[in-house]
């Protein structure tokens, strides 16, 4: 879903900036420029923004958030629509949770009840709404205790480890999201790093970096998925291999001519 785009550097632009204005994550331009400085990337230097997705494998309905993409996806299956948003996932030792669960409630302005393990850190027990509480201004409760999907009061967080489990999106994401999904709505939580698709009768792959350090080999993990998919003999190793390799985050056509 979704195309490619391009953009041109100006003065004073981060790559933080780029990615927000275009609804991505830091870690999707990174992944595509990692030997540019984000914070002073070359003024006039043409970009190509990475604005196209492969789908997850998935039943398709409801929100379903690909942790190792950083990303949120929502079927819209009585109109047939996808949308997409980037997201900020669980820092190590405090991994987002995988697997299936269903929005439990949703609160505007909520308050953050504070685990345990970091109430000595915040002197307090509840932070109330405000703009120092990291949930932002909307809370979609998971059925899984003391998860959910929310804003932010940090939105250059989105495309980082950050969390500690929950998923956060831009505060005009959420604000978008929020008024669209329904208490019960399925939420499936899954870490699929590498996606393969067909379009036009061509195979695809997009490859992102095994951010959970989950995978002991990312090459051996993608080719068994080429070859469960039934694909292995349509592609061209050398590309597949290069996909692999490079994690770029982008589809790339590794079609054997």
């Amino acid at each position: 879903m979704g195309i490619l785009g391009e953009y041109t550097i100006k003065e004073k632009d981060t790559l933080l900036d780029v990615a927000r204005d275009n609804d991505l994550g830091f870690n999707e331009m990174e992944s595509l420029y990692p030997d540019i400085d984000p914070w002073v990337p070359p003024r006039g230097m043409k970009l190509v923004i990475p604005s196209q997705w492969i789908l997850p494998q998935t039943r398709k309905y409801g929100l379903v958030i690909n942790i190792a993409e950083m990303r949120l996806y929502y079927f819209l299956k009585s109109i047939g629509m996808v949308r997409t948003y980037p997201i900020g996932i669980g820092d190590h030792g405090w991994f987002s949770p995988e697997g299936t669960f269903w929005v439990k409630e949703k609160r505007k302005k909520p308050a953050w009840y504070i685990p345990e393990s970091l109430q000595e850190k915040y002197q307090m027990k509840v932070m109330p709404p405000g703009p120092d509480n990291p949930l932002g201004d909307y809370w979609l409760g998971l059925s899984i205790a003391g998860y959910g999907i929310h804003g932010t009061n940090f939105p250059w967080a989105i495309g980082r480890l950050v969390t500690h489990g929950c998923i956060r999106l831009y505060p005009e994401d959420i604000e978008k999201l929020f008024p669209l999904v329904r208490v019960k709505t399925p939420v499936e939580i899954l870490y699929e790093p590498v996606k393969v698709g067909l379009k036009e009768g061509r195979i695809f792959m997009e490859v992102h970096p095994d951010v959970y350090q989950k995978i002991p080999d990312l090459k051996e993990y993608g080719t068994n998925k080429i070859r469960s998919s039934g694909l292995a003999e349509k592609v061209n190793q050398e590309l597949m291999l290069e996909a692999l390799e490079k994690k770029q985050g982008i589809p790339v056509d590794i079609t054997q001519n």
